[in-house]
């Protein structure tokens, strides 16, 4: 191999091995650079009321319905309430007037204290009313019942029944509209006082969120007699759902959505009802009152009979024949039915 070729093999594979080592190089440089979180800046702003909730309209707030976080001092409005100028506890109670989101800042705007102008109609669902009833300890659920419940009302009476020369009383007592929500007893719109904690107290007065057609019962109610708050558990809306969805008072999607079968359920927790309402009577809860209502309707029947007006086959409320004492059968004219009376009884 003569000298030439040798030169050009030896600068060609040094040409080689230098690409390779510049190629190499490059390759390492190039490699995916290590992705490092970065910090979130420190919040250095002053510290405002947010809502950790969702708070639609009419919505009556608790203490557990807002907290402070730190907020930009760009972004801070004079609208806020901002730690040290306003006392969470002075803001339960407070009715939502206008939407607010979870995370989103509370305005002064958007809350009306009770006592304000416009409280009770902000506190009131579209459509809904507001009716003030009577209670006393043992009606009112011994104080135990809170603004925000909900409650069945039942009507206790005593019914006056005619009849003859006597006059009897029938006790009755029934539930005629149920799922009522509670908005204040007495003034007080929040159940807690100013540790947070709930304050039992007994009230005179209750104030509920009712239908228009429900205000009209309650008012008829409330002159027929006593009226009575029973206290719901937070588990009877799963039995109302099901109900409601037999009685086809509410459509249920046909595709299974979750989140319409969630509006479903607000709809009827939130929804009174008017319907298929229960009563009993004293004979329901009394041996002594059914017999007491048996004895009473064949004294009167003994009384009609001795005076003249009782038929033939007369029986009592229970059934049994009702002994009338000596009796003169009397035909008169074509009428083939004997008149059957009374000549008197020992």
């Amino acid at each position: 191999m003569d000298a030439k070729k040798v030169v050009l093999l030896v600068v060609a594979l040094i040409v080689a091995a230098g690409t390779a080592f510049m190629a190499r190089s490059l390759f390492s440089q190039s490699a995916t650079p290590q992705v490092q979180a970065a910090a979130m800046p420190k919040q250095d702003g002053p510290e405002i009321l947010v809502a950790t909730r969702a708070l639609p309209v009419g919505t009556i707030i608790g203490v557990d319905s807002f907290k402070y976080q730190p907020w930009p001092s760009e972004l801070v409005e004079n609208a806020y309430f901002k730690k040290g100028e306003a006392e969470p506890a002075s803001l339960a109670g407070t009715v939502v007037r206008a939407a607010v989101t979870a995370g989103q800042p509370l305005t002064k705007g958007s809350l009306v204290k009770p006592g304000a102008r416009g409280f009770l109609a902000a506190a009131l669902g579209a459509g809904m009313r507001a009716v003030t009833v009577s209670v006393n300890a043992s009606s009112g659920v011994a104080g135990f019942v809170f603004p925000g419940d909900r409650v069945d009302l039942m009507l206790t009476q005593t019914l006056n029944i005619k009849g003859s020369d006597d006059e009897d009383e029938l006790k009755s007592s029934e539930t005629f509209v149920r799922n009522i929500r509670v908005l204040a007893t007495d003034q007080r719109t929040v159940s807690d006082d100013e540790e947070g904690k709930k304050d039992v107290r007994v009230f005179s007065t209750v104030t509920l969120e009712v239908t228009p057609r429900i205000a009209e019962k309650v008012s008829a109610a409330a002159s027929m007699g006593q009226i009575s708050l029973s206290l719901r558990s937070l588990a009877d809306n799963s039995g109302e759902l099901e109900r409601a969805i037999a009685a086809g008072d509410v459509n249920m999607p046909a595709n299974g959505d979750p989140k319409a079968e969630q509006a479903a359920i607000a709809s009827i927790a939130k929804r009174p009802d008017d319907k298929g309402g229960s009563f009993v009577t004293g004979a329901d809860v009394s041996t002594f009152y059914r017999r007491i209502a048996a004895v009473t309707a064949a004294n009167r029947a003994r009384k009609a009979a001795s005076m003249g007006r009782a038929a033939s086959g007369t029986v009592s409320a229970s059934g049994a024949p009702v002994s009338m004492g000596p009796t003169v059968s009397i035909r008169r004219g074509s009428n083939k039915d004997p008149e059957v009376i009374s000549v008197g009884s020992k």
